[in-house]
Order: structure tokens, then sequence, then C-alpha cells
């Protein structure tokens, strides 16, 4: 499809082109409405479902009480529309893709008689539903909203949080058939300008048809492809609180529309560490909270390797390792125990989250307790391999990514493969890899992905690290 399509001179003509283009005969939902505004035609285009019906009944009650007088009085269509549309929101367009763009968005399309182009009232509204607080990023104070399919609701939840003129919204369109709406949200005076200008690049040299899986598809775009590495490289959340903290940070906000979550650039390994609720309590709580956060990544990580690699080499075990050796043989091999087990715990994520929402809680826990009693009663694992996992699998659910979750997983199953294959050295070579693999990644725009760690800044670890008073930092 070519990127420009002038408007028909002739109007009967231009209605035609419109139609062809809009295929009104086999849409149902695409209403092209004939009206007299004097003793001219006049056509209007919408989408049923978007327009506001109050306004466009208000809009055609001013136009069709305009007299030939009235109409003769002007000759361009930019002053038609502003003379004659008594509404807010009004363009005008010479070329046939931005209108029929615009209108697929929700907006009104007008072409009349006598004057070149069309005209767009932006009187559109979308289905959305409540900005609830997101169920995978709760606070015990604060803030309860979150963010939801509809953009401008997202970006007026910025607005209200950041009233700075320097705060700056600005719309790309991706997406050769879907041209889905992209947003970045910055603050003019602190954003790095840099990594700003190498966003703007990539988001315009994007060539893909559409966006089909939102913000994913448009991560996948922007970010250098390593699929062997599933440490993620951007950070969502589906607050707003946080999203507006980032800003102030000089973070960049990205906004999907369809997606109800912002993604935030650029991310490292170490912004993990950080939570919502670190905020919402005194500073030594949250600093608590932090360290806890912490505790729980590298248990998380190297738990269950390290317990399988003494378990599988008493003679470098430490004395107090006894309290979690094995008590009674399994018919298994323990490696096996461990890797039927994260399989089975995915497996139960999968058939709670394909459970009806009155049943999954319940489906989840009981489905837990009985396999597990079922496999120790017959002898298939032992009770310590369950244990282990079990705090493992609570582990994954003490930071809000599930993206570093399950980068924590695959890494962790990495480690076990290569110890039992190897022994010892087959863990410490698991270990370095991972370790290497966090530390030669870089993020989505070039960044270090261990800052402040590499390059090291002593003040941005500490501030990581421990939860300042918000005055300080806001000072």
């Amino acid at each position: 499809m070519p990127e420009t399509i002038p408007f028909e001179i002739d109007y009967t003509k231009r209605v035609k082109q419109l139609d062809d283009f809009f295929r009104t005969s086999e849409n149902f939902d695409v209403v092209a409405r004939e009206i007299k505004i004097a003793s001219r035609s006049a056509k209007l285009y919408f989408i049923d479902g978007y327009a506001k019906d109050e306004i466009l009944e208000k809009v055609l009650e001013f136009i069709m009480k305009l007299t030939d007088k009235d109409v003769d009085s002007v000759t361009e269509t930019r002053e038609f529309a502003n003379k004659f549309l008594p509404y807010i929101e009004v363009d005008v367009h010479e070329n046939v893709i931005p209108f029929s763009t615009f209108v697929y968005s929700g907006a009104i399309g007008l072409v009349v008689e006598g004057f070149k182009g069309g005209m767009l009232v932006d009187a559109r509204t979308y289905p959305s539903r409540g900005i609830e607080e997101p169920d995978n990023d709760k606070v015990l104070r604060g803030s309860h909203e979150g963010f939801v399919e509809t953009m401008i609701f997202n970006t007026s939840l910025i607005r209200r949080r950041i009233r700075d003129r320097n705060l700056t919204m600005e719309i790309h369109q991706v997406g050769e058939r879907s041209h889905t709406d992209v947003v970045l949200c910055y603050l003019q005076d602190k954003v790095d300008k840099k990594l700003l200008k190498n966003l703007q690049k990539k988001l315009d040299s994007i060539d893909v048809k559409s966006l089909a899986m939102g913000q994913e598809s448009l991560a996948e775009c922007l970010i250098k492809k390593q699929w062997f590495n599933p440490f993620p490289k951007v950070r969502y959340t589906e607050r707003p609180d946080t999203a507006a903290a980032c800003v102030y940070e000089g973070d960049i906000i990205i906004f999907t529309d369809n997606s109800p979550s912002a993604m935030i650039i650029p991310t490292g390994f170490m912004a993990f560490l950080q939570d919502t609720n670190d905020f919402y309590f005194a500073p030594v709580v949250g600093t608590f909270l932090r360290c806890i956060r912490a505790i729980i990544f590298a248990l998380a990580m190297f738990l269950t390797p390290v317990w399988y690699l003494f378990e599988s080499n008493p003679e470098i075990a430490p004395a107090w390792f006894s309290l979690f050796n094995v008590k009674e043989p399994s018919a298994l091999p323990l490696l096996f125990q461990l890797l039927i087990i994260e399989l089975v715990i995915d497996a139960l994520k999968l058939a709670s989250l394909n459970t009806p929402n009155s049943l999954s809680n319940s489906l989840s826990i009981i489905g837990a307790l009985v396999l597990s009693e079922l496999a120790v009663s017959a002898g298939l694992f032992s009770a310590e391999a369950v244990l282990f996992m079990a705090f493992v699998a609570i582990a994954n659910f003490a930071q809000p990514s599930l993206e570093l979750g399950y980068a924590f997983k695959l890494s962790r199953v990495f480690i076990l493969i290569l110890t039992g294959i190897f022994g010892l050295w087959g863990f410490v070579a698991g270990v370095a890899v991972v370790i290497a693999l966090i530390a030669f990644t870089n993020t989505s725009m070039g960044k270090s992905y261990l800052y402040p760690v590499k390059p090291f800044n002593r003040k941005s670890l500490i501030s990581l690290l421990i939860r300042k008073p918000i005055s300080r930092e806001n000072t």
C-alpha cells in the first residue's frame, strides 16, 4: 500500500474513493452517513462504538442549521472546520492514509462538497475497564490505581502526578498495518539525551506489519536479539506511581496502546531489588525489605543446586548440612526429582491460570498438597526435595517481575544439570556461566546491566541497597 493517497478533488469521486477504501459495503461497523449542509452534500465516516453519540448529535445539529450564505462565506477547508465544527479537537487532512488511520482510531471523518480533503473531529471514546490496582503489583499502603489498555487514560494518570512543563508525551506509530500508538514519556530536563535520541531512532526504523503482542512485540523490536539470555532487559510496571517515580529519576517510560503496563528504560539487574512497597514504609522497614529481597534472589537461584551438590558429594558438605540430608531413599534419582518438580510447579501455574477465578486458588493449593503428599507416600520423591522446591516456588513470588522469575528458573535448572553431570566442577562452571551472562549483558539501550556495580558508583549502589528518606532524595 502506498504511503500517500491524495484525496480526489471532485466530491463524488472523493466519496467513492473513501467508500472503497473503508469497504463500507462489507464492514457493518464502518458507518458512512450522508447528510446535507445547506444545499451541499456531505458524508460522515466513523466506527460504530467509538464515536460519542451526544457530541456527534450536537455537531450535526449545528452544521445542519447552516445556510447557503454561511457556507458560501468560507472558501478553505481549514476555515470551514474552524468556523463551523464546534468542537475542541478538529483537524484537516489532504491525504487518505492519515485520515483513515484517525477514523479507524475512533475520530469522526467529514467530507463536504466544494471543500478539499477531509475534516476530522476527535470525539472518540474507547471501551475500557476501571483503573483498579493490578493483581501482580499490589501495595499495602499508597495508591491503588493501575494502568489500563486505553493509552489516554494511562498518560493522564502520569500527568496527574507530574504537573511539570518539562513532562513530554511524544507519540509514534509503529506497524505497517496496525499503526499502533507508542508514547515516550520523559522529563525534558532530566532525560539522557543520547539515550532518548537512540530510542527515537530505533522506534522510527521499526519495520513490522503489526505489534500483535503489544509491548512484547515492541520490546523484541527494540532490543538486540539474544535468544540464549533469559534475563529481562526491560522492566514493566502497571502502577502509575512507580512509573511517575521512574520519570522523576530520568528514566523513559514507554506506553503501547492496548497494553495495561508501562516499559521502563533503561533497566539493570540491580533495579529489581527495589519495589513500590519499600517507599510506602519507613526507611528502616524499606531497607529491611530490600535486604530480604536480595537474600531471596540468591536463594531462588542457588538453593537447590547447592543442596544437590552437598547431597551428591557428602565429602565436601559442612557438618551442619547433616540436618538436611535425605532421610529415606526414594525410587527416582535426586536430580530427576528436582527437575520433575520444576516442571510440575509450572504445570500447576498453567492450570491455575486457565481455571476460573473462583476455583484457581483452591486448585493450586490443593493440587500442590495432594501431589506432593502422594509422591512422598509412594516413595517416588523425598520429603526434603519437595520441601526445598516448595521454598523456591514461594521465593519466585517475592519479586513482582515474572520475567526475572523465569530467568532464575532457567539458570537454576542449567546449574542443576551441569552439577548432576560433572559434580563440583559442573556446579562451578554453571555458576560462572550465569554470572558472566549477567555481567556481560547490556540493557535495552546499551547501558551496563550491572550498574552501579559495573561501572562502580558508590552513591547509586548505596541508594539501591538502603532506602533513604524520600525528602533527602527529592532535594
